[in-house]
């Protein structure tokens, strides 16, 4: 039997001691920033959407911001799950909602008409102000309907009509009322309510990169627009 040197054997606990420490602080500092991760996914696809609409790609930009839509319910969800909520990641929610539901989404009213981008200017305004009057003092309330809803819903409607102008006027203005409205709309927290909720949420998934494209528009319109008719009964938070 070969035996170590005192000092070789110290080495080696002392390395291995410090590879722990280092995997303790990669764990935590993922979990730290996991819902952080998923903010700046969020902020990613809304910047693509801008991009792509920019670019005519007309269909591209509305179903990156319906991933959008997908990411933001889970980032609060993940964050409250492993503890690891921050003033950096409310930060981050906000500059990525504003960046995906508010300027992508206002895009998808963009045409070379006075009036359509004065319309977008108006629907970036009014997110703006959803975002700033999120706060009600209530919890577990929203003022004004939240802006993810209001996106899921223009885009569903766009992609349905195929950019029909006249449609798509109609509903940003509607959509527009309803965020600045001072109506109190329930947190839903899907991902941590009762588990058709979760069930939803899971079809929405399925939905965007499994099914055909008029289905999945269908299932999105009929989940937003159900939050708009029947806030309290459906999708209020009771666990």
């Amino acid at each position: 039997m070969i035996l170590k040197h005192p000092e070789e054997t110290h080495r080696t606990n002392k390395l291995f001691l410090r590879e722990r420490a280092n995997w303790v602080q990669l764990k935590e500092f993922a979990r730290k920033n996991a819902a952080n991760a998923l903010s700046v996914a969020n902020m990613v696809m809304g910047m693509a959407s801008i991009l792509s609409s920019l670019n005519g790609h007309h269909y591209a930009a509305c179903w990156l911001v319906l991933i959008g839509y997908l990411l933001d319910l889970a980032d609060g969800a993940v964050a409250r799950r492993l503890n690891a909520c921050s003033v950096l990641g409310a930060k981050l929610d906000d500059f990525a909602d504003f960046t995906t539901f508010g300027i992508a989404t206002s895009l998808l009213l963009r045409t070379p008409s006075f009036l359509d981008n004065l319309l977008c200017i108006c629907y970036v305004l009014s997110v703006l102000v959803r975002l700033v009057f999120f706060s009600t003092g209530i919890p577990f309330m929203y003022r004004g309907l939240p802006c993810i809803y209001s996106s899921a819903i223009l885009s569903c409607t766009s992609l349905l009509t195929g950019g029909n102008m006249a449609v798509l006027r109609v509903t940003a203005v509607a959509m527009i009322l309803f965020m600045v409205s001072q109506s109190f709309y329930p947190h839903d927290r899907v991902l941590e309510s009762q588990a058709w909720k979760k069930v939803v949420y899971v079809g929405g998934v399925v939905m965007v990169f499994c099914s055909s494209f008029p289905p999945a528009c269908v299932y999105y319109l009929l989940w937003s627009v159900s939050y708009i008719l029947f806030p309290t009964a459906l999708w209020s938070c009771k666990v």
